[in-house]
């Protein structure tokens, strides 16, 4: 299996420089830093004792942040080598210059050659994969240079473990590479288990832990205009088709409800000129969030293109639409609005946070839906009501956050 596995991933390398290209067009690569995914490295190894994280993308960069803050404060550690594989978490990490440790690199593909390479370049003293990151080449060449191997707020999903237990002799040897597996919930230890891991502790999702860089700001003035004497509600983390569905409520809401203005977040920023046209053909008032001049009292639709502003839309928001719950994609994480005291609204698939969407159920901080009908009947009544922000359910998510937080550093400073 594992030479399959090679053969076919050096497939992927040789024919990467077309894909590259595709997506550069796209505007899914750094056209200048693409390189780094053939490992190419141009930045030298610092002195020091070196640790390594791997994120795939944005989602799973932000919610480590906060034990990267805490792992800046010691004294022995002298660089974190941040690696991800998308444009966008790329750009959200560097935006914040508060991190004066951290060095970002893209990861490179999962050939032997290049997994072998970059640790022999980079020589972590330990590294840690989050979520859902397991590439074969990268963890056997980890393990065979005795480097400690952690996963973080690890996640393995009904469907991901079905694929698995399809090649269970190949699932096995790579899992039990793992020194220590931390995961978010226990379908996730159950599976693992399945596969022989012996050191497995389930201690919360992290991604109820809140990071000081990544508050909303309170100086962007185009924000705080966006609030001023208008009813707002958010559509956030959109996929396909979800923004054109939001629009459609858009219009049916504003016969009602006045001064209204819908904020659309989609998941991929790349998307935003596509959907821009799309809802452009519905009639509607665009603004873009990187627009000059002031926002018009007839905007209907304003769409977000930038990266690492959300929790300010948030802030301004009473309720929220989290997107990738109306199509068959399993939902986004609802605990960063939730945390600003949001209501949470999403639609019947969130199967990737079934746990999360349990628990903020039970609270009655998020509502399912089951199509665009029932979500505007329900943003009907928030109006209505004016309900406003939950403040003791941020209190409440905070604590859970910050005991999470704590028993993941507490379980992982051995290795640091």
């Amino acid at each position: 299996m594992l030479i399959l596995y090679r053969f076919l991933i050096n497939i992927v390398c040789f024919l990467s420089p077309i894909i590259f290209k595709i997506r550069i067009y796209k505007n899914k690569e750094d056209k200048k830093r693409y390189k780094e995914k053939l490992c190419i490295i141009k930045k030298k190894r610092p002195k020091g004792r070196l640790v390594w994280f791997h994120a795939s993308s944005v989602g799973e960069l932000l919610s480590v942040i906060p034990l990267i803050e805490k792992i800046e404060k010691r004294k022995n550690i002298k660089t974190i080598l941040f690696t991800s594989n998308t444009l966008s978490s790329s750009k959200v990490l560097m935006q914040k210059k508060k991190f004066k440790k951290i060095i970002h690199q893209f990861l490179p593909i999962d050939t032997e050659e290049f997994a072998n390479s970059f640790l022999n370049h980079w020589k972590p003293d330990a590294a840690f994969f989050i979520e859902s990151e397991i590439w074969p080449n990268f963890i056997f060449n980890i393990k065979q240079k005795k480097i400690p191997l952690i996963l973080i707020n690890g996640r393995i999903t009904n469907k991901t473990y079905n694929s698995w237990k399809k090649i269970y002799n190949f699932s096995k040897k790579i899992f039990e590479n793992f020194d220590l597996c931390l995961v978010q919930n226990e379908e996730t230890k159950k599976y693992l288990k399945y596969f022989k891991v012996k050191k497995i502790l389930n201690l919360g999702n992290i991604k109820f832990a809140k990071s000081k860089y990544f508050l909303p700001s309170k100086t962007n003035k185009k924000i705080k205009d966006l609030s001023k004497n208008r009813n707002i509600w958010c559509a956030s983390s959109t996929h396909y088709n979800e923004e054109e569905l939001c629009a459609k409520i858009h219009t049916e809401l504003k016969k009602k409800i006045k001064n209204l203005i819908t904020i659309i977040i989609p998941r991929h920023i790349n998307r935003t000129e596509e959907i821009f046209e799309k809802l452009k053909t519905m009639n509607l008032k665009i603004y873009k969030h990187n627009d000059y001049g002031k926002i018009q009292k007839n905007t209907d639709i304003y769409l977000v293109n930038t990266y690492g502003e959300t929790p300010d839309f948030y802030n301004i928001s009473n309720f929220v639409f989290l997107g990738g719950s109306f199509i068959n994609h399993g939902g986004q994480n609802p605990i960063e609005p939730a945390r600003l005291g949001c209501k949470i609204y999403h639609g019947p698939n969130v199967h990737n946070f079934a746990e999360v969407y349990k628990y903020l159920n039970s609270a009655k901080i998020s509502n399912k839906v089951k199509n665009i009908k029932d979500l505007k009947k329900n943003l009907i009544n928030e109006f209505t009501l004016n309900n406003k922000k939950n403040s003791k359910f941020r209190k409440q998510i905070d604590l859970i956050g910050q005991k999470i937080l704590n028993d993941i550093f507490f379980r992982i400073k051995v290795y640091l």
